[in-house]
């Protein structure tokens, strides 16, 4: 796990609840169970406030980090994602972008990885669509200053074959496959009894392996998916293991917190 992926786990999983600030000192101690050092530690937190998803805050303990709004938006919705919270029910139209031609490459590459991490895919340079609409797509394209033609849309034809063209779903299942393989050698390595240091560690390795479906998976809904859809066994394994684990984990996050 790198330094800044693991600080995004840390806040949307155990952070957010308790206010979404900490201490520099208290980031390091909690990245210590992950083996990342602190330099590297310190190095993510200024990346991340450069980028707008941290901003400094004086605590009584001393120089902090605390959640900017984008990035409570972000987590919140990656959440809800995660943990199924509040997912609505299907109504069989989908959502359709249809963007404003970006000319600068790095601008562009940023819009798309927005795009797919919200769940749509392209149907060519400009025209994106997903299953349903995201309140984070207002966001994105007053931060990059773009307009966007959008529309709730009916289609004319079997919805089965847009998905097929538009996403590539035997390689996520591929994926899924994998890392519930993965998983269950991860977890399974944890001894009864274990610290609740290890068991933070071991949580927040699987909850980082879960989240990165985030970029893959649109979150389809299930008359949509191919049969005996393997993310659905990797999704009951992940919320098993990850709500029995969550006591000692948040016990090791309570006591590293001053």
């Amino acid at each position: 796990m790198h330094a800044r992926a693991a600080l995004f786990d840390l806040y949307g999983d155990h952070l957010r609840p308790r206010g979404g600030r900490a201490s520099v000192a208290a980031l390091v101690r909690l990245m210590k169970p992950l083996e990342i050092a602190a330099p590297a530690v310190r190095t993510a937190v200024s990346r991340m406030v450069r980028q707008g998803w941290l901003e400094p805050v004086r605590l009584p303990q001393g120089a902090g980090y605390g959640l900017t709004s984008k990035c409570v938006r972000r987590l919140d919705d990656a959440a809800s994602r995660i943990y199924r919270e509040g997912t609505p029910s299907w109504q069989g139209r989908w959502h359709l972008i249809v963007l404003e031609p970006v000319k600068d490459r790095p601008r562009r590459e940023r819009v798309k990885a927005v795009l797919a991490f919200l769940g749509y895919a392209p149907l060519s340079e400009a025209t994106w669509v997903g299953p349903r609409s995201s309140r984070e797509v207002d966001h994105l394209l007053a931060s990059e200053g773009l307009r966007a033609d959008r529309f709730d849309a009916a289609l004319e034809g079997d919805p089965r074959e847009l998905v097929a063209r538009a996403w590539d779903l035997a390689a996520v299942g591929e994926a899924y496959e994998r890392w519930l393989s993965e998983a269950a050698t991860l977890v399974g390595a944890l001894p009864d009894g274990a610290p609740d240091d290890r068991v933070f560690a071991t949580r927040s390795r699987l909850v980082h392996g879960w989240r990165n479906f985030l970029f893959r998976d649109p979150g389809l809904p299930p008359e949509l998916l191919p049969p005996g859809w393997p993310g659905e066994r990797a999704r009951a394994y992940f919320e098993q293991e990850a709500a029995r684990l969550l006591p000692s984990a948040a016990a090791f996050v309570d006591r590293e917190l001053p």
